[in-house]
């Protein structure tokens, strides 16, 4: 037996079989590219999730890890800390302008259950609005505005009753909120990424910013993926000339260490009180060191503009094939003439890790955003010979 087939093996044994997995073991990984047991190399287009936004292993996260591990692993938040004091400072910093205090937790769907109690709490509302295709975690009051039949079932008895409009459609909001009462918040993601990289008109996101302050409604973007510099600013409201109440951001936040951040005005910070927020892990030393590494590395290797460098290259690399292109910046969908499917283990037979979405035909790319333009190139060449061979 190999060493994949034993490790592949213990997995399948001890383990709760709730993943559909490659059928290799990842032993080590740098930049963009990951290595199984036999040697071969992927290169990393989906980022483990939208994680990976510096790569596998960089450096300089690795070592600020390292350096705090040799201080302090850690400490609850009853006392203070030097590394969750600057890196607090440094994402303020590093957020638009009005959005001056952040709340840290584990992951994404505990940034979004963090964000829906606070529009309960400063509203004194109780109903959620959410859009069509969204998709925002799965403890239970993220999963009840998640729009994922697959995920949701089973669990419908404990779901919060909630609402739901088009994506895209400001009007359909506007309509909603004239014929409802007691509705706290609207969440939606700016893109939409599981669904299937679905965008809307940047008009559309000032529309509802107008919207939710005539109504008296919160507005809350969920930008575990579109945040932290993936679509070529750190929040992706810069690019719509609005700003949301509250933002929430996770995945790529600390290079792959476990991390959810809910970020908020003062407005709103200054109605908290102790212990109406709370978490035993959030804004641990390591997580802190690694967060702050990650932005020092956005920043000092202007990788937010290399975002939109990723986006404009492969756009033009297919230009006049069958292949169309949505998204912004390094979260991409690609329009296949094929179904998704059928040339996946094409791909990954080649080298390359893809991204599947709710619709048949998206392939979904979050690359990292150090991605080399050469690979971008060799990847358009062999998507176009795999669909070739498939319509052949």
């Amino acid at each position: 037996m190999s060493l994949a087939q034993k490790i592949i093996e213990l997995e399948n044994t001890y383990e709760a079989l709730t993943y559909d997995r490659y059928p290799v073991v990842f032993t080590h990984g740098h930049d963009c590219y990951l290595f199984d047991t036999e040697g071969k190399r992927y290169v990393d287009l989906y980022g483990g999730h939208c994680v990976s936004i510096l790569g596998h292993t960089p450096s300089k996260v690795s070592n600020a890890i390292q350096k705090q591990a040799e201080t302090l692993f850690f400490y609850s938040n009853v006392a203070y800390s030097p590394v969750r004091a600057t890196t607090a400072e440094a994402l303020i910093n590093a957020m638009p302008e009005g959005f001056d205090r952040v709340f840290f937790c584990n992951s994404g769907t505990e940034a979004n259950e963090n964000a829906i109690k606070l529009a309960w709490k400063m509203s004194g509302k109780k109903k959620l609005i959410s859009t069509n295709g969204g998709w925002h975690g799965r403890t239970l009051a993220s999963l009840s505005i998640t729009d994922d039949p697959k995920i949701r079932k089973g669990f419908e008895f404990a779901l919060l009753p909630g609402l739901q409009v088009p994506f895209g459609d400001a009007q359909a909001l506007d309509e909603c909120l004239s014929n409802t009462t007691d509705v706290a918040a609207f969440i939606l993601e700016p893109i939409q990424s599981i669904a299937g990289i679905v965008t809307a008109p940047d008009d559309y996101f000032r529309q509802i910013r107008d919207i939710c302050d005539r109504h008296e409604v919160l507005l809350i973007f969920d930008e575990i993926q579109t945040g932290v510099g993936r679509t070529g600013a750190f929040s992706i409201c810069e690019w719509f000339g609005m700003r949301p109440d509250l933002i929430t951001m996770a995945k790529s936040l600390a290079s792959g260490m476990p991390i959810g951040a809910v970020f908020m005005p003062e407005r709103i910070a200054a109605q908290l009180k102790t212990g109406d927020l709370g978490s035993t892990f959030a804004g641990g030393p390591l997580v802190m060191a690694a967060c702050a590494a990650t932005l020092d590395v956005i920043k000092d290797e202007k990788l937010m503009e290399h975002a939109l460098q990723i986006y404009s290259h492969l756009e033009q690399l297919l230009m006049g094939t069958d292949i169309k292109i949505r998204g912004r910046g390094a979260l991409i969908g690609l329009e296949l003439p094929v179904p998704y499917a059928s040339i996946k283990n094409s791909l990954f037979g080649k080298g390359w890790l893809t991204g599947s979405s709710a619709q048949s035909h998206i392939m979904r790319l979050m690359p990292p955003l150090i991605t080399p333009i050469s690979d971008l190139e060799q990847f358009a060449k062999d998507l176009l010979s795999v669909i070739k061979e498939h319509l052949s």
